[in-house]
């Protein structure tokens, strides 16, 4: 079988980014109120929980489409990031009740953004010529 990286690439584009949109969709619905209680007990302005609409519906659009890709793997890796800081970092040592690690969602979703960042948007995506893309 002949490979084919970008289509892996663009695979992975469509899959990764999607599920993290339910997740920007669904605080479209139901608001970012957790979020910014969790900002307020860090002492930080709570309209600052805006910004996930960023890492989660803008990155991951942006990452489907190919376009910035390298820029919106940052936004979407700095998003898990600021995830596992702000509410996770209490299960960072945990297993969840089926013996994974508590992180792994979590992880995975970062690592990807790394992925994207390091490969770009492959031959399938609106944009591949500049340094961001």
């Amino acid at each position: 079988m002949k490979r084919n990286k970008n289509l892996g690439i663009l695979i992975l584009r469509l899959a990764i980014p999607f599920t993290m949109l339910i997740y920007g969709i669904n605080k479209v619905i139901e608001g970012t109120g957790f979020i910014g209680s969790l900002f307020e007990q860090y002492g930080l302005p709570k309209f600052i929980a805006n910004g996930i609409f960023i890492g989660e519906i803008v990155a991951p659009l942006m990452l489907m489409m190919g376009f910035r890709t390298r820029l919106a793997g940052l936004i979407f890796s700095f998003n898990c990031l600021v995830a596992i800081v702000m509410a996770q970092t209490q299960n960072i040592f945990k297993l969840n009740q089926f013996g994974g690690w508590s992180l792994d969602l979590l992880f995975i979703y970062l690592m990807a953004g790394i992925v994207f960042y390091v490969s770009g948007a492959g031959k399938y995506a609106l944009s591949t010529s500049n340094h961001w893309d």
